[in-house]
């Protein structure tokens, strides 16, 4: 094997190394932004849990009243 092998291994693996870490990073942007939104989409859920719940209450004491 020849230097201009060798150097062209190299070259190859090192590119093919931040390749591979410019894609993970992209992956983890991504996966951070999938995470925000399921986290807001439960804020948002218990929110109308919440609400409901309270219509419910206010159902069974008006019940409980007559």
């Amino acid at each position: 094997m020849d230097w201009v092998q060798f150097f062209g291994f190299i070259l190859t693996i090192g590119g093919l190394f931040f390749w591979n870490r410019s894609e993970s990073n992209s992956d983890r942007r991504e996966m951070h932004s999938l995470i925000k939104e399921i986290k807001d989409e439960n804020k948002s859920f218990h929110g109308r849990l919440c609400v409901l719940e309270e219509r419910y209450i206010q159902i069974l004491e008006n019940k409980k009243g007559k």
